[in-house]
C-alpha cells in the first residue's frame, strides 16, 4: 500500500468549476482530506491538481503496446485511465484474447475499463481468426473488468433488427452495460432510430453537422484525435454548447505519437482556442467517468488518489502523476515498471511469391485497363472509389507508380496457401518498394501496398516469417522490420524501444516516398469493410455503401 503524503496544490474542482490552494493527504491509496486555506481564488505560485485524464475510446492493440506498457507511456501524460475496446485481440484470439488483456493489465494500478466485443468477425465478407458469440458476451458481462459493450458496427443489423445484434444489446442491458456505437455518416431519422435502439455513442463522426444529428438523438460524441483519423477540428467547437455530452478519445494510435502526446494535447488545444477551460476538463475528465461508470477518484475526500499536478490551466505541463495513491509519473518520466508476459498468437501463412499478386489485364492484347481503385486520405479512414487506368504487360495489369496507382493486397493469415486478393489504391505516394503489416483491421489479416509485385512480396514475406510485424522494404536492399509477436498486433518489447523501432520503419516508409502522417496506420484501415466506401478484404473488393464485392476491373 502507497505511505501516506501530503502536497500543496491549487485544487481544481470541475463541476464547482473552482480551483482554491488546499493541502491534499493522502493515505491507504485514499484522498483522507482535502484541507483548504480559505483563500476563494488560485495561488498562482502553486501547481494545480486534477482529477486524470481519460481516453474514452481507445484499442490498445494499436498502440503496439500490451496494456501495462500502453500505461507506462500514457501516465507521463496525465492520463489514468481508458475506455478500451480489444476487439483487435478479439479478432484474432477471441475471448482467449480478451482474457490476455485483462491479465496483463492487471499488472499495473492504472485503470483499464475494457469492453465485451460486440462485432467479431466485424463482417461475414472477411476471414478472420474468432468468433465472439452473444454467449461469450454474456461470460464476458460477468467479469467487473468488462465495464460496456464495445462498439456496435453492425449499424445496419441495429436498423433491420437482426436478432444475433438485438440479443446482444438486450445484454447489455440486462447487465447494466453501457453500448458504443460506430456508425460514420449516418445522419437524420437513421441515427434516432439507431441510438434508440440502445446506442450512447459515436466517436466516428467527421462532420459537426453529422456530430449534431447524433447529439440530437441522445448520443455523445467523442472527438477523435488519432495516429490515422483525426477529428478535433471538425468537432472540437461543439463544447462550446454540448459539454455535458463530449468526451475526448484517440482511437488508434501508434507508439511514436504516444510519446508526443495523449488527451492532454487535446485539452491543450481546446482552451488555446478559446473553449471554456471548465468545459474541456468536463469532456476530459469528468464525463468518461460518470457515462461508463469507471472507479476512478475524482479528487474528493474518500476518492482513490487518482489525479494529476500540472503547471497551470492554460498549458497543462504534467508535473506528477498518481494512481492508487501511488506516485507514477513525475516529469516526463514513467515510474512504472516494465513486466514480463506471454506472447499468445495465431498465425498460418505461408510465404508468398511475386505471381501471387497478379492481376489478368482484360485480354492478352491490352496495353492498359481501367481500374476500380481505392482513394485513400491522409487523416481520415474514410476512402473514394477513384477510377484510374493502369499499364498492361502481356496480360498482367501492373502499377503506375508516376500516377500514384499502387498495388494493394491482403493475404489471409489465418489459412495457410489462401490465394491472397489483390487491388489497386491512390494517394499512398511511394515511389518505390512495398510496405506490409499484420495490423489489418478488423480481422487483421496481413495488408500490404507496394510498387511491385516483387517489392510486395519481400515485405509480406518478412510479416509471415516474423509471424506478425510491421516490414518496409526498398529497391536498393533498405529492408527493416518491427516484430509484433503478440497476435500479430503488439510487441513484447519495452514501451520506449517499441516507439523508436516504429519511428525508424515509419521513416522508411516516408523515404519511400510516402506523403501519409501515418502510412502504416493508414494502411491497416484498408481492410476495415465497415468505413466507406472502397476498402479490400482478403475476399476481394468492396463497396462498403453497397455491402457488397465488386470487380477489381471498372
Amino acid at each position: 500500500m502507497p505511505a501516506e503524503f501530503s502536497l500543496r496544490a491549487n485544487v481544481v474542482d470541475i463541476t464547482a468549476q473552482t480551483a482554491r490552494p488546499a493541502t491534499i493527504h493522502v493515505a491507504d491509496g485514499r484522498i483522507s482530506r482535502l484541507e483548504y486555506t480559505g483563500a476563494a481564488e488560485a495561488d498562482e505560485a502553486l501547481p494545480y491538481a486534477l482529477p486524470g485524464f481519460v481516453d474514452a475510446h481507445v484499442h490498445v492493440e494499436s498502440s503496439l503496446l500490451v496494456p501495462a506498457e500502453f500505461a507506462r507511456l500514457a501516465v507521463v501524460h496525465g492520463t489514468v485511465a481508458t475506455v478500451s475496446d480489444p476487439h483487435e485481440i478479439g479478432n484474432v484470439l477471441g475471448v482467449a484474447g480478451v482474457e490476455f488483456m485483462l491479465d496483463n493489465a492487471r499488472q499495473s494500478p492504472f485503470h483499464f475499463c475494457f469492453g465485451a466485443p460486440s462485432c467479431v468477425p466485424a463482417t461475414i465478407f472477411e476471414t478472420a481468426g474468432a468468433t465472439i458469440t452473444a454467449d461469450d458476451i454474456e461470460q464476458l458481462f460477468q467479469r467487473p473488468e468488462i465495464g460496456y459493450l464495445a462498439e456496435m458496427m453492425n449499424w445496419p443489423g441495429v436498423l433491420h433488427g437482426d436478432a444475433d445484434v438485438l440479443r446482444k444489446i438486450g445484454l447489455a442491458r440486462q447487465y447494466n452495460r453501457p453500448v458504443d456505437g460506430h456508425a460514420p455518416g449516418l445522419r437524420g431519422e437513421d441515427a434516432r432510430r439507431y441510438a434508440a435502439a440502445g446506442m450512447s455513442t459515436d466517436h466516428e463522426c467527421f462532420t459537426a453537422d453529422e456530430a449534431l444529428d447524433k447529439l440530437e438523438a441522445g448520443m455523445h460524441i467523442l472527438i477523435r484525435e488519432g495516429s490515422a483519423a483525426r477529428n478535433f477540428e471538425a468537432l472540437v467547437d461543439l463544447l462550446h454548447e454540448h459539454a455535458a455530452r463530449i468526451m475526448f478519445c484517440s482511437d488508434d494510435k501508434h507508439p511514436d505519437s504516444l510519446l508526443l502526446g495523449h488527451i492532454d494535447a487535446l485539452v491543450r488545444r481546446a482552451v488555446a482556442r478559446g473553449i471554456d477551460v471548465w468545459k474541456v476538463l468536463r469532456a476530459a475528465c469528468l464525463n468518461p467517468v460518470q457515462h461508463y461508470r469507471l472507479n476512478v477518484g475524482q479528487l474528493r475526500e474518500g476518492d482513490a488518489a487518482d489525479f494529476i499536478v500540472v503547471t497551470d490551466l492554460r498549458e497543462f505541463r504534467v508535473q506528477q502523476t498518481y494512481l492508487r495513491g501511488q506516485l507514477v509519473a513525475e516529469n516526463g518520466q514513467t515510474l512504472l515498471p516494465t513486466a514480463a508476459h506471454q506472447a499468445p498468437n495465431n498465425f498460418q501463412a505461408q510465404p508468398v511469391q511475386p505471381a501471387d499478386f497478379a492481376v489478368a489485364a482484360p485480354d492478352a492484347t491490352a496495353t492498359a485497363a481501367q481500374v476500380r481503385a481505392i482513394r485513400c486520405y491522409d487523416g481520415q479512414l474514410i476512402t473514394a472509389a477513384d477510377p484510374a487506368v493502369v499499364p498492361a504487360h502481356q496480360g498482367w495489369l501492373a502499377a503506375d507508380v508516376a500516377h500514384d496507382v499502387l498495388k494493394l493486397t491482403v493475404v489471409n493469415r489465418y489459412e495457410a496457401g489462401a490465394t491472397p486478393a489483390v487491388g489497386f489504391i491512390r494517394g499512398f505516394g511511394l515511389k518505390r518498394g512495398a510496405l506490409a503489416s499484420s495490423v489489418g483491421h478488423d480481422s487483421h489479416n496481413i495488408t500490404a501496398v507496394g510498387c511491385s509485385d516483387e517489392a510486395i512480396a519481400r515485405a509480406v514475406n518478412l510479416v509471415i516469417e516474423a509471424k506478425g510485424g510491421l516490414a518496409a522494404v526498398g529497391d536498393n536492399g533498405e529492408e527493416l522490420l518491427l516484430p509484433l509477436p503478440v497476435a500479430g498486433l503488439m510487441s513484447d518489447g519495452e514501451g520506449y524501444a517499441v516507439a523508436e523501432a516504429y519511428t525508424a520503419v515509419d521513416r522508411l516508409a516516408k523515404q519511400l516516398g510516402s506523403p501519409l502522417g501515418a502510412p502504416f496506420m493508414t494502411l491497416s484501415f484498408m481492410a476495415l469493410l465497415v468505413i466507406p466506401s472502397l476498402k479490400l478484404s482478403d475476399k476481394g473488393l468492396f463497396d462498403g455503401e453497397k455491402f457488397e464485392f465488386v470487380s477489381v476491373l471498372a
